[in-house]
């Protein structure tokens, strides 16, 4: 069969290559084609249709000065899913450009599934209605996520988490703080902190100051920056004097006595590495934005690890209340002999339990494929 797949970021590249190998092993005369990167080119053994780099914008202002960039990639994608009319087309994330080009699969009469969902239960469920239209089954990563789905009519399966698996993979060979010093030129045996500031540069223009403030109140302790993907290292210059690693933010998390972890996937990987951490979300850091923040979003919690614990197990400091001063008393609360250590690293074992078993990738691509099978089958009856 032919599967046709869309992920247009870093997080989805990461996510979706372990998709594509679980579907090549089930279906040996897989072919794919794929908006992604080279994680998922590797997988796939060709290269991506568009590669994530000219996807990933971000931001009502950054989404607007790169339009023609963003309606040519759609254009593209449409026309190659109209060419080649694939199997399915699976969705890893990406809400806003993904939505448009499910509406064009559906059209086709070619089915959608949806690995990785939006977050409609936290901000925007008002595309439920659209992913209830267009997608034939939502593959969940979150257990807590497939009732609210369920409830709203969508067919949703919790397939289990793909960090837990790559983080699981990964402690194996678990990094030591002198081999984060040596990969960043640190020579103090001081204790890591780890600062981690998001994947895109507006996320570390709002985050790194704050986090580089909160670093130098502790003298006892080693900031490192975790540089990410894409993201030229002279560009942390602006922001911060610490030493600053590239691709190896998780071996840093790991290796690190505490976190400061911009809201995002970071936060659950952190958490998985049994490291303690304070959520850091500047943005422009207005009241303002913290109260219509509170309207917008219907969860209690933010962060993944919270959001999965039901529980706040890590301080969320949010918008105006990501200021030094709070983020400091946050962090000093949660190092080695502090009574909030103790207390988060519980609440890390009640998360692992939450999350389960199931390797999401492999049970993913079978309930895709074993879909698909019934749909010839249904397809090939009723045309008899």
């Amino acid at each position: 069969m032919h599967y046709f797949l869309s992920a247009g970021e870093a997080s989805g590249d990461l996510h979706a290559a372990p998709l594509i190998a679980a579907i090549r092993t089930l279906d040996n005369e897989a072919c794919f084609t794929f908006l992604g990167g080279d994680l998922m080119a590797e997988a796939a053994a060709t290269p991506p249709l568009i590669h994530y780099r000219h996807m990933a914008y971000m931001g009502f202002s950054e989404v607007i000065r790169h339009l023609p960039q963003v309606f040519a990639n759609l254009r593209t994608a449409r026309e190659a899913v109209s060419r080649e009319r694939p199997s399915c087309l699976i969705l890893i994330d990406y809400p806003s450009f993904n939505l448009k080009l499910a509406a064009h699969a559906h059209d086709l009469g070619i089915p959608v599934y949806w690995y990785i969902a939006p977050k409609v239960w936290a901000w925007k469920e008002y595309r439920v209605k659209t992913i209830r239209r267009l997608v034939r089954r939502v593959l969940s990563i979150l257990p807590f996520e497939t009732e609210f789905f369920q409830s709203h009519g969508i067919d949703a399966r919790y397939v289990g988490n793909p960090s837990l698996e790559e983080i699981d993979a990964r402690l194996i060979s678990r990094p030591t703080p002198d081999e984060i010093r040596r990969a960043a030129g640190v020579t103090s045996d001081l204790p890591l902190l780890a600062l981690v500031p998001g994947s895109r540069k507006g996320e570390i223009r709002n985050n790194l100051p704050v986090m580089q403030a909160v670093a130098s109140l502790h003298p006892g302790l080693q900031p490192v920056v975790a540089g990410a993907p894409g993201i030229d290292p002279a560009f942390y210059t602006q922001f911060t004097s610490f030493p600053v690693i590239d691709n190896l933010s998780f071996r840093l998390m790991a290796a690190a006595e505490a976190a400061l972890v911009t809201s995002g996937t970071a936060t659950l990987e952190c958490a998985l590495a049994a490291t303690p951490q304070v959520v850091c979300y500047r943005a422009n850091g207005s009241r303002l934005s913290y109260a219509i923040m509170k309207r917008l979003i219907h969860t209690r919690y933010v962060s993944l690890p919270n959001l999965i614990a039901d529980a706040p197990v890590i301080p969320e400091m949010l918008l105006h209340h990501c200021n030094v001063t709070e983020v400091n008393d946050r962090l000093t609360d949660i190092l080695s002999g502090a009574p909030g250590r103790r207390r988060q690293l519980d609440g890390y074992t009640e998360i692992r339990r939450r999350l389960g078993t199931s390797r999401a990738a492999s049970t993913a691509a079978a309930e895709i494929i074993d879909d698909l099978v019934t749909l010839q089958k249904h397809q090939t009856t009723t045309s008899i």
